[in-house]
């Protein structure tokens, strides 16, 4: 799968099942490698994460916004500077 072909949204999905935290204050390059990683860990298959994402807002819903907001702005960040990758769809 192409990280050109995911949306934002998609791309958030990952980028929330990292490792990667907000108080690292990850650059954009740290993010895309992120998403880059965790996608490749779930075979490139995007409903992997996304799966992973549904059981955390239910264990956690108290931090799944916030968590989420985060991946949501690192994402639009990240790929409006990607010198290499167009911008994600939002």
């Amino acid at each position: 799968m192409s990280l050109t072909s995911l949306s934002a949204a998609d791309l958030a999905h990952v980028l929330f099942t990292s490792r990667l935290q907000e108080s690292d204050r990850p650059s954009a390059e740290q993010v895309r490698a992120a998403i880059e990683e965790r996608l490749c860990a779930c075979g490139g298959d995007r409903a992997v994460c996304t799966a992973y994402v549904a059981q955390e807002a239910g264990d956690h819903p108290d931090t799944y916004v916030t968590r989420m907001r985060w991946a949501l702005t690192s994402v639009t960040r990240a790929y409006a500077t990607a010198p290499t990758r167009p911008r994600a769809a939002v």
